[in-house]
């Protein structure tokens, strides 16, 4: 008699329910997969055979057939093989067909039967809980990430025969209870603003660009400090709420690039990738398309150093992203979205040299290779950078000193309290945790999410304002993105002040971070 068991595939970061259904039919013993399985699925009949086997059960010598349905969908990965084997088991009649009612079953098995680590389990514990399945089962060791959503019994399943003398009645698991003290370790450790000597302009430019999640370009000699002070921005982030918490692990746990022993990501991303990297790699890709370095950064920092040694091509395709804050791929088979609504910070030298502008040491390029070394970053990307800084020498007397800066932490503490006035502002509401919506993907959280509409409302300058925007326009031939872009960063400016209005200084101090080497 047919038996089934239902599993879960992932679909670019929202989870699918998978029909496996089991049964025998005519012709010599084996095993057939149908259902577009890929080569990893195809070889999970013998780690099945074998699994059955070393549980101390008898695989049945019979033709077997398994359909995984839908069938136009892809199924990818080994996640398939316990519910296959759940449904050899239940087939052959050393289960009953209610013993797996209500449940949704995942896990990667061994030959011995040892349940093993399977990628993407938030998404399919969340496409559980939405398809009304009250169990799960998953590997031990994903048990703490399925175990996030709410309203599900999660059960930690160690082996096979494990898990059929659970079903069986024999020896029963635990659900798994969460523990609230489990306090997983950073993605990245930051360095601490008080440890960066000098550099105070700076470090103010970054508070300003980690208030309203605005977009930053640090331009200096080499050796000023530019990664020290881009690698100590995420101290200065305020903490993720625990609906950007699910969004971030969401994405992490479909890349299968979750810290092991860490469920839930409580830090911001930073990611960091080298100038070699591929456009691919960036944006997410691949046959069956991954999320790139773009969406693990997701509610984070994209860290981009050596800025115009990255290909154009690798740029450019940044473009859309940075204003829509999604992203999607599109193949022959179909378009996925992939969330990417993160803080760009970037690092260059002026020139090819490095010392252009430089009061020390001198410059050993033609104006013509400098002009080219710049133009290598394209108007548009320059465009959607907010704030523009220098970063020059610092001293020696300031190298040298005692004397420490402002801690991290408080310059958080400000940062917190501006991002608070925003979510008032905006009136952020819980995020599902469940499917996400285009609206989700695009939600306002902060001042550099704004729309036409939001800023029209928010930022509203007064006549003395609108006499220096004017001024600023005609000189400095903005676009109206960077009109647009000038008025967000005056409204961070002015939370940061405690000011419910934009004043004039507000308004000097954004347009001062407006690109002055750069030739845009």
């Amino acid at each position: 008699m047919l038996s089934r068991v239902y599993s879960c595939a992932v679909v670019g970061l929202e989870g699918v329910i998978v029909e496996v259904e089991v049964d025998y039919t005519n012709g010599l013993p084996g095993v057939t997969i149908v259902g577009l399985p890929d080569a990893a699925v195809q070889e999970s009949r013998e780690r099945v055979q074998t699994a059955v086997k070393n549980a101390g059960l008898h695989f049945p010598r019979h033709r077997i057939v398994v359909n995984l349905s839908p069938a136009a969908i892809r199924k990818e990965g080994p996640a398939y093989d316990l519910p296959i084997a759940l449904g050899v088991i239940v087939l052959a009649g050393f289960l009953p067909h209610e013993a797996i009612e209500g449940a949704l079953v995942i896990g990667e098995l061994s030959l011995d039967g040892v349940v093993r680590h399977t990628r993407g389990v938030l998404p399919m514990a969340a496409a559980a809980r939405a398809n009304g399945y009250k169990r799960m089962f998953v590997p031990e060791m994903d048990a703490g990430e399925a175990a996030l959503i709410p309203d599900l019994e999660v059960y930690p399943v160690k082996t096979l025969a494990h898990l059929y003398d659970h079903l069986a009645g024999r020896r029963l698991i635990e659900p798994y209870l969460p523990s609230s003290s489990d306090i997983p370790d950073p993605l990245f450790t930051p360095t601490d603003f008080a440890e960066i000597k000098g550099q105070e302009h700076v470090k103010r430019a970054l508070e300003v660009a980690a208030s309203g999640g605005h977009n930053c370009l640090l331009v200096g000699s080499p050796g000023a400090g530019k990664t020290l002070l881009a690698r100590a921005m995420p101290g200065i982030l305020p903490e993720m709420s625990i609906e950007e918490s699910l969004d971030v692990t969401r994405i992490y746990s479909v890349a299968d690039q979750l810290p092991a022993g860490t469920p839930l990501l409580k830090h911001r991303p930073f990611r960091a990738p080298h100038h070699t990297i591929s456009h691919a790699g960036l944006v997410g890709g691949g046959n069956i398309p991954k999320p790139g370095e773009i969406s693990l950064a997701h509610r984070g920092v994209l860290f981009l150093d050596e800025f115009p040694e990255f290909g154009t091509r690798v740029l450019e395709v940044m473009r859309q992203p940075m204003e829509d804050k999604i992203v999607t791929i599109s193949r022959a088979k179909g378009s996925l979205t992939f969330s990417a609504n993160f803080q760009l910070i970037a690092a260059m030298n002026p020139c090819q040299c490095g010392y252009f502008g430089d009061p020390v040491k001198p410059c050993t390029c033609a104006p013509a290779i400098v002009t080219k070394y710049q133009k290598r970053i394209s108007g548009p990307i320059l465009d959607r950078i907010d704030i523009h800084i220098e970063v020059p020498r610092v001293d020696y007397e300031k190298l040298s000193g005692d004397r420490l800066g402002e801690t991290s932490e408080t310059i958080r503490a400000r940062v917190q309290a501006a991002r608070d006035i925003q979510n008032k502002r905006f009136g952020i509401r819980s995020l599902p945790t469940s499917a996400q919506s285009q609206e989700t993907l695009q939600s306002v959280i902060c001042n550099a999410d704004m729309r036409i509409g939001e800023v029209r409302q928010f930022c509203q300058l007064q006549a003395e304002g609108q006499g220096l925007m004017r001024a600023a326009m005609s000189q400095l031939n903005l676009s109206a993105r960077a009109y647009h872009r000038i008025l967000k960063l005056s409204r961070t400016i002015a939370d940061l002040a405690g000011s419910e209005e934009i004043q004039s200084a507000h308004l000097a101090e954004a347009l001062q971070y407006r690109p002055k080497l750069m030739i845009g």
